[in-house]
């Protein structure tokens, strides 16, 4: 099955960012799944506050992770980011789980700054 994860990290290092991701691509390689890209998309201010781990956050450095890989891992990742203090928010959506489905998918997700909010409903 394919998933997408969307994580918001804490703003600040980037090394964090890249020790969750990595950590994330390990868990996802040692159970047998495919990591088929990262997208890095920087520093975001957040729709609105969030608190988590006692803290208050009103940006947040976002990544994409897309990967295949069976339900119990896709569990696994998410209950591993969500002990990690370092995380803001984050969310694994399945994207497909027949190949016809999937093989189409490419492992980066550009952001598109051309499309207006009327195009999107």
């Amino acid at each position: 099955m394919l998933y997408e994860l969307i994580a918001v990290v804490r703003p600040g290092s980037l090394q964090e960012v890249r020790d969750i991701a990595r950590n994330a691509g390990i868990q996802v390689l040692r159970s047998g799944g495919v990591v088929r890209g990262f997208t890095n998309w920087g520093t975001f201010r957040l729709p609105r506050p969030t608190t988590k781990h006692q803290a208050r956050y009103r940006e947040g450095h976002h990544f994409i992770m897309r990967f295949d890989a069976s339900g119990p891992v896709q569990a696994a990742v998410r209950r591993t980011l969500g002990l990690d203090p370092r995380m803001v928010r984050f969310s694994v959506v399945k994207l497909g789980d027949k190949l016809e489905e999937i093989k189409h998918v490419d492992g980066k997700v550009e952001w598109n700054n051309n499309r207006t909010i009327s195009e999107t409903f």
